[in-house]
């Protein structure tokens, strides 16, 4: 499956304040996410499952590829479409082993080595961040727009933007070369997740879109 990284939506069950996880998923598909990554970082395994199948239904209903957060082996289990790796989960060239030639394999990097790092792994492309400052992690590092300007100058793979996104502030990373942005709380916890997703693109496509007229080396 081709990767769209426009409007990255992570989905993290324990901040949906409460609302369904599937509720928001579809919410936010319908209103523009082009991919989704299921972030689950405690609770029972069995529960994950259940709801990672319907987010692979609900995703290929959608044409939009299905990634799990760390557990190679649940993506092996639920036929997910890759997975997204941090600096300290699994190697990402044993996750290509494991999973196969067709799956998309993303690694999160701060810094222009460890993005060249990833890229020599054999990843798909990277998550960047945090770019702003973001109540969705506990002490996030935070690059700011020239931290992850290095990155997508430091290696040929795609560059996703994550950490306090929104649709005020997604056109300054796509002007710093992301090629989109991730993000968790500014759709999870929106009153109106289908609007946000809607924002974020009308704002990440305007963007791009801006970006195509410029000259070769132009950051504008």
């Amino acid at each position: 499956m081709s990767l769209d990284l426009r409007v990255y939506l992570v989905l993290d069950p324990a901040l949906t304040s409460g609302r369904s996880p599937l509720e928001i998923a579809e919410a936010a598909l319908g209103g523009g996410v082009t991919a989704l990554q299921l972030r689950w970082k405690s609770g029972p395994l069995r529960e994950m499952m259940q709801l990672g199948e319907a987010l692979r239904a609900l995703c290929r209903r959608y044409g939009v590829p299905f990634l799990i957060n760390d557990r190679v082996d649940v993506a092996m289990a639920l036929h997910a479409d890759g997975v997204h790796l941090g600096q300290e989960d699994f190697p990402p060239e044993v996750a290509r082993h494991l999973l196969g030639p067709q799956a998309l394999i993303g690694v999160s990097a701060r810094t222009p080595a460890q993005a060249q790092a990833a890229e020599a792994a054999g990843a798909d492309y990277l998550g960047s961040g945090s770019v702003f400052p973001t109540a969705s992690r506990a002490n996030p590092v935070l690059i700011g727009l020239e931290g992850l300007a290095a990155v997508v100058r430091s290696t040929r793979l795609p560059v996703v933007a994550i950490g306090g996104v929104t649709p005020e502030n997604a056109a300054a990373c796509i002007r710093m070369g992301a090629a989109g942005v991730a993000v968790i709380s500014a759709i999870t916890q929106a009153p109106d997740p289908a609007a946000a997703a809607r924002a974020l693109r009308q704002a990440v496509d305007e963007a791009l879109a801006e970006r195509k007229k410029r000259p070769e080396g132009d950051p504008g």
